[in-house]
């Protein structure tokens, strides 16, 4: 369980109601002559709503399509989520997330998902310099930059011999840091440099620093509309600054950890979370 867990769990606790920590590995459907009812562990379990945090390790699209379902009945059966499965699940898959946000007139980089190792060698001789992602993944874990296409033309032939597309992302000439937002609700609750001088990666999990920033106006309505345009109840956007000084939205993440955030700010996300979850119930 993850810090980040452990405070929402405190945070449902003092204000009054029962905590439940469920795995959805462990949580299973089922489809009676009642209805449709949950159990967990052998056991009926009943909520009044929930904070999705992730979907688990997966392994298959079965697995995958299985615990989205879960999710989708607990929704259908009245019970609040946040994030919903929809937007959770939009938010998951980078290129999806992008698509939306373009879509949206929100600044994004140039950004492509293909199949063929001789498209990634072209796209770098074309871009120069890219990043090869993960379309699902957190921390910055398994992205790699490549300027090199025969680089990229190895890198894309791993990649691809374990059926997994090529997500290649156009690199901003970022100034060693990138910029944190965390969004609540319609409510901006901070943001924060993440600085990493010996690292192109500026995630806190690959060891970058972090420093309080008060977001200007731009960066506010930038975080407002992401969260509109893929209908969060909260999120942690991940913006970097291009050399003309302009924002781009590298990705969202609809289940942020916080420690760096809190540790620079000293704002507990997981208070305003718990509250906006228990507001949404009570409407």
């Amino acid at each position: 369980m993850t810090e980040s867990a452990k405070q929402l769990l405190l945070e449902i606790k003092n204000s009054g109601h029962t905590p439940i920590y469920v795995r959805i590995s462990r949580l299973n459907p089922v489809i009676s002559k009642d209805g449709l009812e949950f159990n967990y562990g052998g056991k009926k379990i009943e909520l009044d709503g929930g904070i999705v945090r992730n979907l688990g390790f997966i392994s298959s699209t079965e697995q995958l399509m299985k615990r989205f379902d879960s999710l989708k009945g607990l929704e259908s059966n009245g019970i609040t989520l946040i994030n919903s499965p929809d937007s959770m699940f939009i938010a998951r898959d980078k290129f999806n997330s992008l698509m939306k946000l373009k879509m949206a007139k929100i600044p994004v980089p140039d950004t492509t998902v293909v199949e063929d190792p001789f498209e990634v060698m072209r796209l770098v001789n074309e871009w120069k310099d890219v990043v090869i992602k993960p379309v699902i993944g957190s921390l910055g874990l398994g992205s790699v930059r490549v300027s090199d296409p025969d680089v990229a033309f190895r890198v894309a032939k791993a990649i691809l011999s374990v059926n997994q597309p090529v997500y290649v992302q156009k690199y901003i000439n970022k100034p060693e840091r990138d910029i944190r937002v965390f969004v609540v609700g319609t409510t901006v609750l901070g943001s924060i440099y993440r600085v990493n001088r010996s690292s192109w990666k500026t995630n806190v999990a690959q060891g970058s620093l972090t420093q309080v920033l008060l977001p200007n106006e731009e960066l506010q309505e930038i975080s407002l509309k992401v969260v509109k345009a893929l209908k969060l109840d909260y999120a942690g956007i991940d913006i970097v600054e291009d050399e003309d000084g302009s924002y781009k939205v590298i990705e969202v993440n609809a289940a942020p950890l916080w420690k760096g955030f809190y540790e620079a700010t000293h704002i507990n996300p997981a208070k305003y979370i718990v509250e906006h979850l228990i507001r949404k119930i009570k409407k």
